[in-house]
């Protein structure tokens, strides 16, 4: 297999500008990271450690297996609205526990009780899709005011799939897992009760559908928290806990202890290939994407300083060179690769479509790496079939089998968001580099488009066209579509699974594939007609 060689200038005005932003970016994402790592006001986490209770950071620590990493995910859920603590009140994530790659989830109790807003419900689930996708065990990390009641519009539907999805999870043969370490109300109380392992800590697990002030609104009935759902009186009474710790670290040994019994063991091949290093630097990946997503650049210089040996077989390299396609390995996992080096035009599309049904037959995950700002329009484009050639590639994207990944490096607009398996075409994993930007067209773009649309009408109905209040609309638009279309705003719409540092590409694919082997990997044997 060939070694990609870079062309990359490391000394260039160009690059030292692109990797200034780049670092810019990164700087801007430091300060919301220290926002979501802080977990509500100092007053809030201090009362929370003089009750002798751990953050939940501290618990997700303690219950992963020594010197592990956590693969944090939906890391600024809210982060687009003002209101919202970035992160959601919640923490998602991939662990090892035991040696068991598992899906933790973790609620945060210094942020408004732990309570569920909308965005934490969008998170929870995400995490529980994650899970039933890609076979791992959940292990939840329980102390949750329920739902956040003034926004309870926005999450009582939405929230009941939360538990529905638990069960799911059962039924498929994959465990689930609460720890109980505080007081758990309504929907908090019904994580535990869905679960198929629960322990509780004594003194400080208090699990009910209705608290005492509820209770006696309900039923007049005066009684405290230890009485109508401690700890003691579910282990000892409804039998709703399992195990009874004596304090948070022995319900997270328990914890641990519960998964290594469960004899749990990957479904996936094991990595096959060597997984050694790249030969170039993830350093210079700061560099690489460009600070305009106008401007290209060569997706053979991410690929040469993400997979392993910067070895990489390209397939059809002569025909439709928009699309680099080829294959590697990531972590010693074989990958086919599935990148832009521009739009889409036919040739394009027929050879993506290829190559996806190729990797199927073969069962091999896919990556794509997503720097487009479309498939080609005009009306040479449209007589060469640019319709049915992107159809047959969102054909072969929608009917793949085989766990899909996508890296977002750049721009990723209209339809060659969906040709390229974004979001809403369910790849396993999204992840996405702080430029990125993400919408139906560009800015200039769309407030171009709907300015000629009004423009027409006004020739049409034969009244004059007003350019100033044309002016100010396209400056609004342009400023609308640029907030709407940064990754921040996108990352915190749960667009993605997070928004990643280039630097640790390598690292975070390699995680993400590891826990798509958790399951097994098996493509498609048919897809849907192609209009040829």
């Amino acid at each position: 297999m060939s070694v990609l060689a870079s062309k990359l200038d490391t000394s260039t005005p160009q690059y030292l500008a692109d990797r200034e932003s780049m670092l810019g970016a990164l700087a801007g994402l430091a300060d919301l990271s220290r926002t979501v790592v802080a977990a509500g006001s100092d007053k809030a986490v201090s009362r929370h450690r003089d009750r002798g209770k751990l953050l939940a950071r501290e618990r997700v620590d303690l219950l992963l297996d020594e010197d592990t990493p956590l693969l944090e995910l939906s890391s600024f859920a809210g982060a687009h609205e003002s209101e919202e603590h970035p992160g959601a009140r919640l923490i998602t994530g991939i662990g090892q526990v035991s040696g068991v790659e598992c899906v933790i989830i973790a609620n945060e109790s210094t942020v408004k009780g732990g309570s569920l807003s909308p965005s934490a419900v969008a998170k929870q689930l995400r995490a529980l899709d994650i899970a039933e996708r890609n076979r791992l065990p959940v292990v939840s990390l329980v102390e949750s005011g329920g739902a956040d009641l003034p926004q309870q519009a926005d999450i009582f539907v939405p929230g009941g799939r939360t538990f529905r999805e638990l069960t799911r999870l059962s039924a498929a043969g994959i465990p689930t897992i609460a720890l109980v370490f505080g007081s758990s109300t309504a929907g908090g109380a019904y994580i535990p009760g869905m679960s198929e392992y629960t322990v509780f800590v004594e003194g400080a697990a208090a699990v009910y559908l209705g608290g005492p002030p509820l209770v006696k609104m309900a039923t007049g009935e005066d009684i405290d928290d230890e009485a109508l759902g401690g700890a003691d009186m579910h282990a000892r009474v409804s039998g709703l806990a399992d195990y009874l710790a004596v304090d948070e670290r022995d319900a997270l040994r328990i914890g641990r202890q519960i998964v290594a019994d469960l004899g749990w063991h990957k479904a996936g091949p094991e990595p096959t290939l060597s997984p050694d290093m790249p030969v170039l630097p993830a350093d210079e990946l700061l560099g690489v994407a460009s600070s305009d997503p106008k401007r290209p650049m060569d997706v053979r210089e991410v690929l040469a300083r993400v997979l392993d040996g910067s070895r990489f077989n390209e397939f059809k390299p002569l025909y439709g060179r928009q699309l680099v396609c080829g294959w590697g390995s990531l972590a010693g996992y074989p990958v086919g690769v599935l990148a832009n080096n521009g739009i889409l035009f036919s040739a394009e599309s027929q050879k993506a479509s290829h190559f996806i049904q190729l990797a199927n037959a073969r069962n091999i995950p896919l990556l794509f790496v997503q720097n487009i700002t479309g498939f080609m329009v005009g009306s040479a484009a449209e007589r060469g079939g640019i319709i049915k050639d992107g159809a047959k590639l969102i054909n072969a994207v929608s009917n793949s089998k085989v766990p899909h990944l996508t890296l977002m490096v750049g721009a990723s607009y209209g339809a060659g968001n969906y040709g390229m398996s974004g979001r809403s075409y369910d790849p396993r994993f999204v992840f996405t580099w702080p430029n990125h930007r993400i919408a139906v067209m560009g800015g200039p773009q769309l407030a171009g488009v709907m300015s000629i649309i009004s423009r027409r009408a006004a020739e049409r109905a034969n009244r004059p066209y007003d350019e100033d209040m044309d002016l100010q609309i396209r400056q609004r638009t342009e400023q609308m579509i640029d907030e709407q279309s940064s990754a921040v705003y996108a990352t915190g719409r749960l667009w993605d699974d997070g928004v990643i540092d280039p630097r640790h590409t390598r690292t975070v694919l390699g995680l993400a594939l590891s826990a798509v082997h958790s399951g097994p990997i098996e493509g498609a044997t048919h897809f849907a007609p192609f209009r040829m």
